[in-house]
């Protein structure tokens, strides 16, 4: 099997099982002439099972206008509002507060994310989870 040249890479954010050909797919896809609801469709086929989680996606582009894409875990801080129960984080970080977390939900979000971060260590992880659970104005216990 010949290997395949790749022309770019495209990440998005896209809602588990609910993507369409609306902004920011359709755009993203269309200027390099991919086939917008086959992918829509694989993808919305593949996540459904994460309905109400927004997933980070990375899209490879290939030369002959083909793709191939890999989901992540949510976004570190989506995990820390559905853990809150909290529509956002804090406008005004250290003055406001939407909620608290304790160790033991830190290290939850912390072993969730592990395989997208840039650690294999717990503990370094749990500190990439609290320094953004502090800059949205969230207290660690």
């Amino acid at each position: 099997m010949p290997i395949k040249k790749i022309k770019t890479f495209i990440k998005l954010n896209i809602p588990a099982g609910a993507a369409t050909a609306a902004p920011p797919v359709g755009p993203a896809l269309g200027q390099h002439g991919l086939p917008i609801m086959d992918f829509v469709k694989a993808y919305n086929e593949r996540t459904k099972e994460r309905i109400g989680n927004i997933l980070p996606v990375v899209i490879t582009v290939f030369d002959d206008r083909t793709f191939s894409f890999i989901t992540k875990e949510p976004p570190v801080a989506e995990m820390i509002k559905k853990a809150l129960g909290v529509e956002k984080g804090s406008g005004k970080a250290g003055k406001e507060s939407p909620g608290s977390l304790n160790k033991d939900a830190v290290r939850k979000i912390a072993e969730a994310k592990l395989p997208d971060l840039n650690t294999k260590n717990i503990e370094a992880a749990m500190k990439i989870v609290e320094g953004t659970a502090r800059s949205m104005g969230v207290k660690i216990q």
